[in-house]
């Protein structure tokens, strides 16, 4: 009785769950703000006849696709080193960092871990060490 109505509850949320990619897509992009007004004003202007904002009517973009053969220039090896410094910084900005308070605390947590851990192995490797002289004496 109960794994009824737990089933029509499944039901019910994955009919309201976008089946494919596109449904996906058109959700999302209705969820926000400016997006539901700009789907309103394309919807108005392709309704009023012709092509869209984008591009010709059957969808092409007006330029070739660049071919996967085609390279772009590296720049010097400096730039590439000036902007990478660069990114990290800005990365590094992003960071929210530890207090003191924090830091402390996990430092003191770490050192336990360890302390423990070289205890427990010292600890094993004494009793095995003391297994294999009793057994092999």
């Amino acid at each position: 009785m109960s794994e009824d109505r737990e089933q029509e509850r499944a039901e019910e949320r994955d009919a309201s769950r976008p089946v494919t990619a596109a449904a996906r897509r058109e959700r999302r992009a209705s969820a926000r703000p400016a997006a539901r007004q700009d789907r309103a004003s394309r919807a108005v202007g392709s309704k009023a006849g012709g092509a869209t904002e984008g591009g010709n009517a059957n969808g092409a973009k007006g330029r070739p696709t660049p071919s996967r053969e085609r390279r772009e220039s590296k720049g010097s090896p400096f730039k590439r080193l000036g902007r990478f410094v660069r990114e990290v910084v800005a990365e590094l900005r992003k960071v929210i960092w530890p207090t003191r308070k924090q830091l402390v605390t996990y430092t003191a947590v770490v050192l336990v871990f360890v302390a423990f851990m070289v205890l427990l192995v010292a600890g094993l490797d004494f009793a095995f060490g003391k297994g294999m002289l009793w057994l092999f004496g």
